[in-house]
Order: C-alpha cells, then structure tokens, then sequence
C-alpha cells in the first residue's frame, strides 16, 4: 500500500501545558468513525502509519500522537512527575477534548496500550468504545520490563544513518517483517543528531525514570478488571513482556478480551501485514 499517497497531516497542539506533535490521517469524507493510534514506550505514532492508512483509506480518521519525550512532541521540564500513565492519559484526554472527539476507538503498542487502559478504565470512560491492546497486559514480564530499559536509557549513537538503520533492525527485529521501505522510514522518524553530529533514536532518555519513580505504574489489573468495553489483545508468539499465562488471564477476567496470538512476532507486532490490519479492522468494526 502507498501510504505516502495519502498524505497525512502533521499537526502540533498544547496539552497540559505542553506542546503534542500527532499525524491526523483524514479520509476523504468525513463523518466516519475516529481511531486514536498509541505508540509504544521508545518509539513515536508514525509506528502507526501502516494502520493508519489502511483504515484512512476505508474511511476511517486515525490520530497518531507522539508522546511526552518522544519523536517531534516537547520534552518534559519535569520527567519524575510527568513521564508516568497518569500524566499520559492526561494528555490523551486533552487531545481528544480539543479536537472535539466524542466516541472513538483506541489501538496502543505495548504503552499505548498501556494508556489506553488507563483512560477507559478513567477519565475516558464511556468514550472509548472499542480497545486493541498490541503485546501489552494488565502485568509485564520483569526481565522483559529490565530488557527495554536497558536499550531505552543508553541508546547508542552512530556516525551514519545506515549504522542507525542497522540497529534498529537489530533492537526491533521481534517486530516481525518489515520491507526495506519501512525499516528506512521507521529510522528516518525516529532519529535525532547529536551535537557533535552522530544520530541517535529521537526520545529523552528521562522516560525511563518512569519504572524507578512510578514502580507499579504498569500493575493495572484493578484497571483492567473495570474496563467495560470490547477488548482485542494481540500477542506476539514470542514475546517476552506479555506471558501466555497473563494473557490466558484476560480472557477470564474484566472485559474478557479477545485474545489472539501473532506467529512470527515477538514484542510486538508492527500491524502492517494484511493479515494484522484486516483483524484489526474486522474488530473494530464490530464483526
């Protein structure tokens, strides 16, 4: 698919005091229904432009925000306080009040999914009709939890972007396929140069003071349990930070979701094969 042809809208707004960059996906007519696309925790909302486009092209209005620290939004002058689900679901509420999104569905990577949690199980109740968790539960792995932060916190830089390419490949390879033309945008989306002209993966790395000031930020089956919606959870075969045994779990308990293995992924499916996309979308749409 030529996502590219659709030519989706970068736009930037201030919530809670603190600028949000996000990619608006606009069919061409409007009136259909909203999708509120959460990326995951080192990465930024053009992970969702395979998506986005799919369904943009069917109708659908998709928003792809980049979270506090993360891709072009602002970088939090207060990280102990505001990189935490709290203060991103705080975000999230503004974003979607400002632009005036009544009833809307929520898919989230790992993170986002994550937030998406948290806010139809608050502040977004009621709002939220339909919730896709992509590779993320109620209860994380703890070596998988101590894998991403050590590659989150030190990132490494390299003096040119195929080297960065390269890494990513590496770091991300549980995502599944990817073509050549999507490692290249996944790289080009998401890199920064530092001063002294290496490129680095494009978040703060203050993010990650998340696990050590807000330890049980990712503890949410009291959440989970009192979400009341329709819940899809995807697993990736071989992932490490969802557990067969917590996703058996969501099956029995709270929404009693939806719970579907993804072969040849681990943490987490990239949703841009035809096979994820369509399910996504068949889920969405309520078949």
């Amino acid at each position: 698919m030529n996502f590219a042809a659709l030519e989706p809208r970068s736009r930037y707004i201030t919530c809670e005091e603190r600028e949000i960059h996000f990619m608006d996906w606009v069919p061409a007519q409007a009136g259909g229904p909203v999708v509120v696309g959460w990326h995951g925790l080192a990465r930024t909302g053009r992970d969702m432009d395979p998506l986005a486009a799919h369904l943009c092209a069917q109708g659908w209005r998709v928003i792809c925000p980049d979270t506090l620290g993360r891709g072009l939004s602002q970088w939090s002058p207060d990280p102990k306080a505001e990189y935490c689900l709290d203060f991103y679901a705080r975000l999230a509420k503004s974003l979607v009040d400002q632009l005036a999104l009544d009833r809307f569905h929520w898919v989230g990577t790992s993170m986002g999914g994550a937030i998406g949690m948290v806010c139809a199980a608050g502040s977004l109740r009621g709002r939220i009709e339909r919730l896709v968790l992509n590779d993320i539960g109620p209860q994380l792995a703890p070596a998988a939890v101590q894998r991403i932060r050590s590659y989150a916190g030190s990132p490494s830089a390299f003096n040119t972007m195929r080297e960065l390419e390269q890494y990513f490949r590496e770091v991300y390879k549980p995502y599944g396929h990817l073509p050549d033309k999507q490692w290249r945008l996944l790289t080009e989306s998401s890199m920064r140069r530092l001063p002294d002209g290496r490129v680095t993966p494009h978040y703060d790395t203050a993010m990650v003071q998340q696990f050590e000031h807000h330890p049980d930020d990712y503890e949410l089956w009291p959440v989970f349990d009192s979400i009341d919606v329709p819940v899809l959870c995807l697993r990736g075969a071989d992932s490490d930070l969802l557990l067969v045994e917590t996703a058996e779990a969501m099956r029995d308990r709270g929404p009693r979701a939806l719970v579907v293995t993804i072969p040849g992924c681990g943490h987490a499916p990239a949703l841009n094969v035809p096979d994820q996309l369509e399910l996504v979308q068949r889920f969405l749409a309520g078949h």
